[in-house]
């Protein structure tokens, strides 16, 4: 994910502060990985070199300056050509599953065993995963669609990796 694309995305609704993206970043993108204020800051300060925002105002009060920032056209901009840009897909040609059932066959290691502990960690993040969905709002619906799905898909290949063990065995042997 863009965090600054996100931020710049936030901020067409109107200027904020640094504190007020980090509660909307986490609010609607975060609920696993929230920002650190750091984090914020420092991609704020990019942004506002790169002339995508500008500050809008600094309040000064008991604390430090709060700086409020503002998207400027060329951020609007950005965020534009950010939208229209697909995402790369990721075909997962080289996943860690596959690797660590290849390195068990090639040691002597019971593959089959590391493909069933493989199996009931995902179905026990899809349980979680399912409860957290319908408990959420659409936004969490929506995310908790998205990983299920790759869960599944995981899922699926876990069972043809284990029906195809004794062919892997002798492809990886020889």
């Amino acid at each position: 994910m863009s965090i600054g694309h996100t931020l710049l995305g936030l901020l067409e609704g109107g200027p904020r502060h640094g504190y007020d993206l980090k509660r909307a970043f986490d609010e609607r993108f975060g609920h696993d990985r929230p920002l650190h204020y750091g984090q914020v800051y420092s991609t704020m300060s990019r942004l506002l070199k790169n002339g995508l925002v500008e500050v809008d105002g600094i309040e000064h009060g008991g604390g430090p300056e709060r700086k409020r920032y503002a998207i400027t056209d060329a951020g609007i901009t950005d965020v534009e050509h950010w939208l229209i840009q697909p995402e790369k897909p990721e075909p997962y040609l080289q996943s860690v599953l596959y690797t660590k059932v290849v390195i068990a066959l090639l040691t002597g290691r019971d593959a089959a065993d590391l493909l069933d502990v493989q199996r009931a960690e995902h179905l026990r993040l899809m349980r979680e995963l399912t409860q957290r969905k319908r408990g959420g709002d659409l936004s969490d619906q929506l995310i908790c669609d998205h990983a299920l799905f790759h869960l599944e898909a995981d899922l699926r290949w876990l069972e043809l990796t284990a029906a195809r063990l004794g062919q892997l065995a002798k492809a990886v042997r020889s």
